[in-house]
């Protein structure tokens, strides 16, 4: 009888362990992460690599001349800030999709925890990659907003502003993909410290 309701306890409505059920919990927890992170950098990058907007500038030449007005155009490819970006998203979306795939087919047994190892390394290396890019995309979007008197680079976010407030939410959908990966870091960092506890 006793036996019987030790199972009971250490066992899971199905007949799993407690640490199965957790380990299939963290599983759960990781793919939709890596589901959210692959939605929000195919976001960021389409975000930004539509954004262009078109203006009629009045620019003036001398000031005894009236302004002369010039058709001018703000894509995202004029700065290379910005091309890294959408480039750094979508190298991070295609690892995101196929880090889901492996991820679905993996079975359990040391080639699984050897892909979470990998995982572990690769999410990383995507935490990198995209605060970087973020970090490139916010510096120039200020230059944008701001200006810099010293360089005598004037702000254009007072005139291409559909163009500039893009930019800004592709930065915010940049920031949080890179908090799902550092998410799923840290999942990965907790997963091998339960596996293989410090011994003291």
């Amino acid at each position: 009888m006793e036996s019987e309701s030790n199972n009971k306890v250490s066992n899971g409505l199905d007949g799993s362990t407690g640490a199965e059920c957790m380990a299939r919990r963290g599983n759960t927890c990781e793919l939709i992460l890596r589901v959210v992170a692959l939605a929000l950098t195919v976001a960021a990058a389409i975000v930004l690599g539509v954004d262009k907007q078109t203006k009629v500038v009045p620019i003036q030449i001398a000031p005894t001349l009236p302004a002369v007005n010039i058709v001018a155009q703000a894509k995202w490819h004029y700065l290379s800030a910005l091309v890294y970006a959408v480039v750094a998203n979508i190298i991070a979306s295609i690892y995101a999709a196929i880090s889901i795939v492996i991820m679905l087919g993996s079975r359990k047994g040391k080639a699984s925890i050897r892909l979470g190892q990998m995982a572990g390394v690769a999410d990383l290396l995507m935490v990198g990659l995209l605060f970087s890019a973020n970090g490139a995309a916010l510096a120039i979007g200020l230059m944008g907003y701001k200006g810099n008197s010293h360089v005598r680079w004037n702000k254009v976010c007072n005139v291409f502003d559909k163009f500039c407030d893009q930019v800004a939410v592709s930065i915010l959908l940049y920031l949080l993909a890179a908090l799902a990966f550092t998410a799923l870091v840290a999942i990965t960092l907790l997963t091998f410290h339960k596996r293989f506890p410090s011994k003291s």
